[in-house]
């Protein structure tokens, strides 16, 4: 996808109308990119200022914001306090969503299949290489799987999807964690990387027999077949708002430094296994500070008015409590 002519399509490049308003200038986390982008498009409506996020990759947030080319960074992958500190930053998380493992076969319709953490590892471990494994036949025994090869589509980008994604593999399969562990960019045993969920999405588009992981909202957009996931507590589930919310709910923002909180793999019968947040990195000091005022005034619109958007695209809202928290983080740590 021509990133230039999306972000152009989607009204997040846009000159400030307002002769004294700063342009907001933002790049990273390709996850949020649906939702950040049906915000920028409605502030504009509303305010006459604009909004350019690059939707690049978590890895290339981080580095923008360290380099203070950009007014926000965004990140699906969260710093610890330590790095935060050393870089001057400070970081919250804007909205949640799941990561779906996302598959093109003839026959299956979107939630008909299921996996579970150890087969989805073993997978792009390349231990399982065919359709019509004895692993994936026995989640799916009234499924029609073929006896061809899978085709594994993963992320050529660092990326906090993958950092996400990683994390749950990890936490479900032993060998994962001691083979491979999780991060933004691993040494993938198998695959054809792609760039970006977008770059994921297109791939697996395209690809007969073919099997990736996307942010929801992407294989909802491009109406790619889902799967279903046999979570923590051993239930089956899909991906729900519910079950999104559900896996959501056990998260401690309060206590956590720097809100670092992952939400992968967590409790409850009905928590989907692969829920996330992504964060957005301001400096404490920044340089452009009118351009600073501008982004926290935008993100407090979204937090304020975006709700229903982000639920519209099956992202959840970060609670009110969360966002009163979140609110006393700026005006204690950002100057403007």
């Amino acid at each position: 996808m021509n990133f230039v002519k999306a972000l152009v399509a989607a009204g997040l490049v846009a000159a400030s109308t307002s002769a004294f308003a700063a342009d907001i200038t933002g790049a990273g986390a390709t996850f949020p990119f649906p939702i950040y982008s049906k915000w920028a498009d409605a502030y504009k409506k509303e305010t006459g200022n604009g909004l350019n996020y690059q939707s690049i990759g978590s890895g290339g947030g981080i580095k923008q914001i360290q380099a203070k080319t950009v007014t926000f960074g965004a990140t699906d992958a969260p710093l610890k306090a330590e790095q935060l500190e050393k870089d001057g930053l400070v970081q919250w998380p804007m909205v949640m969503g799941g990561i779906v493992p996302v598959v093109n076969l003839e026959g299956v319709k979107p939630g008909e299949m299921v996996l579970d953490g150890e087969t989805l590892a073993n997978i792009y471990l390349g231990k399982i290489t065919k359709w019509d494994d004895a692993a994936i036949k026995k989640l799916n025994p009234s499924v029609k799987l073929p006896s061809d090869a899978i085709a594994v589509v993963r992320r050529s980008d660092g990326s906090g999807t993958t950092f996400n994604f990683t994390y749950y593999l990890s936490e479900a399969s032993a060998d994962w964690k001691s083979k491979i562990g999780f991060n933004t960019a691993v040494e993938w045993p198998v695959g054809v990387g792609a760039k970006g969920n977008e770059g994921v999405s297109g791939n697996i588009s395209q690809t007969k027999n073919s099997i990736g992981y996307v942010e929801y909202a992407y294989a909802k957009q491009n109406k790619l077949t889902y799967t279903g996931m046999v979570n923590k507590a051993g239930k089956t589930v899909q991906p729900t708002v519910e079950a999104f919310q559900s896996a959501a709910g056990n998260a401690d923002w309060a206590k956590a430094p720097g809100y670092y909180v992952i939400l992968a793999n967590q409790p409850g019968d009905k928590s989907w296994p692969m829920t996330a947040a992504t964060f957005i990195l301001m400096h404490k000091e920044p340089t452009d500070k009118a351009a600073s005022a501008e982004a926290i005034k935008f993100f407090k619109w979204s937090f304020e008015k975006g709700g229903k958007m982000a639920e519209e695209l099956d992202y959840i809202p970060m609670p009110d409590s969360v966002v009163k928290l979140i609110e006393k983080t700026w005006s204690a740590d950002i100057k403007s």
